[in-house]
């Protein structure tokens, strides 16, 4: 049976073969990068909005990666993970907990990223089973997008004074 492919496809690699997970690689970051963007609306602090807007640079430029190649820099990647440090310092023992992931409206919109970037990291382990070489960076770059945007949920718990939940979890002790 042939495939029919739409007149208004909206992107042409969406009828790609099911195996090649480079299309999902791009929709995932588009993903990220458009919450990304729905999350700065959310913020109020003119310095993490800024910020939130070159992290959303950065998911883009991370996007055509497995079809392309990765132009991120080390100097990126290094100012990514002195973000995501600057928050987890400025948390205190917030970072100390396992937490449920509730409080305010950005915080839980922090807290889909972070499970996004782990998405998008489990997404980038599956291309590499398949036999596909990455830059370890790319790697690094999606476990950091975790961290930065769990520490800034915290953070952003802290900016509209809601505290964090402690959850302890009845399997893992």
């Amino acid at each position: 049976m042939e495939l029919y492919r739409s007149p208004y496809e909206a992107y042409p690699f969406l009828c790609d073969d099911k195996e090649d997970l480079r299309c999902d690689f791009e929709l995932f970051t588009d993903e990220m990068a458009s919450r990304t963007g729905l999350l700065r609306a959310q913020v109020k602090d003119p310095a993490l909005k800024a910020e939130l807007l070159w992290v959303c640079e950065l998911i883009y430029h991370i996007n055509p990666t497995l079809r392309t190649s990765l132009t991120v820099t080390e100097e990126e990647k290094q100012r990514l993970f002195e973000a995501a440090n600057r928050l987890k310092q400025e948390c205190g023992s917030r970072c100390k907990l396992f937490v449920l992931t509730q409080g305010c409206e950005a915080a839980c919109t922090a807290h889909l990223l972070r499970v996004q970037g782990k998405g998008l990291t489990r997404l980038i382990y599956r291309y590499c089973q398949q036999g596909h070489e990455v830059s370890p960076m790319l790697l690094d770059l999606s476990n950091l997008l975790s961290g930065y945007f769990f520490y800034l949920a915290l953070k952003l718990n802290e900016l509209e004074g809601v505290d964090e939940i402690s959850y302890e979890s009845r399997n893992y002790r």
